[in-house]
């Protein structure tokens, strides 16, 4: 079966099978849903959609489940396989979970019609990044959140994942032009709704191996290229002037 994005690039079987890993599941999923919980500073609405886009091979949806308790989840790839086995995934956990096969740059929902949007390791995969940030914004409710958690060019560009897996090079970018983009397509968030992860996974070169081993200094916040943003950014309630 082909995938439902023109220009998608499909990924290693390294990277495949990776996402299917306990490492993926708890030390990358896991930490980025607690993180981005911590960053929204309103309450939620009640009885929240909330749609997974770029749900892959559905790990996230328990985790989703039991940290934002939506009363519709809903999940949306563009590969059919990773689509499969996020509805046997859904079965094993025992979940409703509503799935779509659809190019994040041409998202098949209506507008205005989720309260929660979860982008997680997904926009660096995209080619056409203004467009799906377009339709995440055309979907979300006014008052609607866009969960933001994206490696940059920084971890992207080196050898070792270059390597391991394959994602489109020519359109990643740094925490700052993520957040540009977000900024210039309109949503609103502060510095209370931003986080900087420097995890071990997302070192780059050595995974951070040199600093535990006493071998390096760990250069501080602002002074270090930036790995890994997580942004919980909100579509204000009313247009902007």
């Amino acid at each position: 079966m082909n995938p439902a994005a023109a220009n998608y690039v499909a990924e290693t079987r390294f990277g495949f099978w990776f996402l299917q890993s306990q490492v993926w599941q708890q030390h990358v999923l896991r930490v980025a849903i607690n993180d981005l919980q911590r960053l929204i500073d309103q309450p939620l609405p009640t009885n929240v959609v909330l749609l997974d886009v770029g749900c892959g091979q559905g790990k996230s949806f328990r985790l989703l489940q039991e940290a934002f308790a939506p009363q519709h989840l809903q999940g949306l790839d563009a590969d059919p396989q990773s689509l499969a086995l996020s509805r046997a995934e859904a079965g094993r956990q025992g979940l409703t979970v509503e799935l779509f096969s659809s190019d994040c740059a041409a998202i098949q929902r209506p507008s205005a019609s989720v309260d929660i949007l979860f982008c997680h390791q997904t926009f660096h995969h995209l080619v056409e990044q203004q467009q799906a940030l377009a339709e995440f914004w055309r979907v979300l409710k006014p008052g609607g959140w866009l969960l933001f958690a994206e490696s940059t060019k920084a971890y992207i560009d080196t050898w070792v994942i270059r390597w391991l897996f394959r994602h489109p090079m020519q359109v990643q970018k740094s925490a700052d032009g993520y957040l540009r983009m977000l900024r210039e397509q309109g949503f609103e968030f502060g510095p209370q709704n931003l986080s900087y992860p420097y995890l071990w996974w997302s070192r780059s070169r050595d995974f951070g191996l040199l600093e535990r081993w006493g071998l390096r200094q760990p250069k501080p916040f602002g002074q270090r290229e930036e790995t890994l943003i997580n942004a919980a950014v909100r579509k204000p309630l009313e247009p902007n002037p």
